[in-house]
């Protein structure tokens, strides 16, 4: 590790003042992935600012069935006992690739050193994007809570020197293009305080569907989370998200509104699923994906229109 300085925020303020005072400035929550890529010499941020301190962990019930989320709240679904009083809520969203290549500072990679190359194009590639790349990045984000996240359409809070503002879910990452060492769409000083889901009518029919190369404690090679308001056998509202695929949770609106008024059923499935990955292309080792996928949404598309998830807690695929 390298030298940095530490401060202990108090409020939200200070936190942002801090941040704002130092480029190179980091927030520390759970640490659970900060400290790591400290450790492996891929992040060497200059300050340190913890942040446990705020009053950031509630959760919240809002009018008409939703919630609210403080960014401190632990992560308490997720990886494993080990991990999950520790990570938090907000330090799920701000989580970095597991791409091999970034996490070793020996051999070129775009997103830990702008211009210096993508070890992963033309390399070991099974774990990257199927959807999205570009030719800088083909790196995943690794979340699978960012991905449901996605679907139900949540809104991510900041705070940051000009004040609050509401970021969408689906826009708060951001695909590689030109700049793959931006994973999200924060600005100078902004910090994550809270996340807001809205009230929806998708309580009987969803799923999420993780497959990965075992049970338990992996990143999943492909993920579906998928939710379907149904009526009369026909599609009203539906929200597929996908992990696994691309620098950021995928989801596409435009085909969702597609498929509604058609029938909840196999052959619409099918459709949804040859739309979602009409512009995937695999880079060699992780060409598999792309039917993985497709049989992925099918599955899980079935497993939300029947109202039969898929076990979260027996995890082989059903």
């Amino acid at each position: 590790m390298r030298p940095f300085s530490y401060t202990r925020a108090e409020t939200v303020q200070d936190a942002v003042i801090a941040l704002a005072a130092d480029p190179g400035a980091q927030l520390l929550a759970g640490g659970t992935n900060l400290v790591d890529l400290m450790k492996y010499d891929v992040a060497h941020p200059t300050a340190i600012v913890d942040i446990n301190r705020l009053p950031l962990k509630e959760i919240e019930d809002l009018p008409g069935g939703g919630l609210r989320i403080g960014a401190l709240a632990s992560n308490s679904a997720g990886a494993s006992p080990q991990l999950r009083n520790a990570a938090t809520t907000g330090g799920n969203l701000l989580q970095r690739t597991r791409c091999y290549y970034f996490y070793d500072p020996s051999t070129p990679c775009n997103k830990r050193e702008p211009g210096s190359g993508c070890s992963a194009i033309g390399g070991t590639n099974r774990i990257h994007a199927i959807l999205g790349a570009s030719d800088k990045c083909i790196a995943t984000h690794p979340s699978d809570m960012c991905v449901a996240l996605a679907a139900l359409g949540a809104t991510v809070e900041v705070e940051g020197p000009d004040g609050r503002r509401d970021l969408a879910m689906t826009d708060f990452h951001r695909l590689p293009g030109d700049q793959p060492e931006r994973d999200n769409t924060l600005a100078p000083g902004e910090m994550v305080t809270a996340i807001r889901l809205e009230g929806n009518h998708f309580a009987r029919h969803h799923t999420y569907l993780k497959l990965r190369e075992r049970l338990s404690y992996a990143f999943a090679l492909v993920s579906v989370a998928a939710a379907i308001d149904i009526a009369d056998g026909e599609i009203v509202d539906m929200r597929v998200a996908l992990g696994g695929v691309a620098h950021k949770p995928w989801r596409d609106t435009l085909a969702e509104a597609e498929f509604a008024g058609q029938p909840a059923d196999e052959d619409t499935f099918r459709g949804v699923a040859g739309r979602l990955l009409a512009a995937a292309k695999g880079q060699g080792s992780n060409d598999f994906k792309i039917p993985l996928a497709e049989k992925a949404i099918v599955r899980a598309l079935r497993q939300a229109a029947s109202g039969t998830p898929q076990d979260q807690v027996v995890k082989a695929v059903q």
